[in-house]
């Protein structure tokens, strides 16, 4: 059973909006910094928004700011991607992923694209 996995990717028109969730087992969110990462085709991966309950802000990419936000479900041990205002540059696979906030601070895991989790990935694509 792998540790996390993403669901709600799907096809959606440009301006609109998807929430993506990232299931964990056997990894306790709560103790770990979290990150979505992005892939498109023919680039490398990228740190969306990373974050932790230990910090009082999340990490954001500038390229998502005022339009992503992150949220935890410590009971469904499931943390979630609410994206809005989706552009075709939005396009790409995206995953989450953990790794135990003692080892990371959030900008270092968005930045150096880090987790010791994750998940395989959901297809988000935005076209018209």
């Amino acid at each position: 059973q792998l540790p996390l996995v993403e669901s709600g990717g799907g096809l959606v028109q440009p301006g609109g909006s998807l929430r993506l969730s990232c299931s964990a087992s056997g990894v306790t969110l709560d103790e770990h910094a979290i990150g979505w990462f992005r892939q498109a085709p023919g680039q490398e991966r990228e740190g969306v928004l990373c974050y932790s309950s230990s910090d009082s802000i999340p990490y954001y990419a500038d390229s998502v700011k005022g339009r992503f936000t992150i949220s935890l479900d410590s009971a469904k041990n499931t943390v979630y991607l609410q994206m809005n205002s989706l552009t075709p540059e939005d396009t790409a696979v995206y995953y989450c992923a953990a790794r135990h906030r003692r080892l990371t601070t959030i900008q270092a895991m968005c930045d150096m694209v880090g987790g010791d989790y994750w998940g395989p990935g959901t297809q988000v694509t935005v076209s018209s």
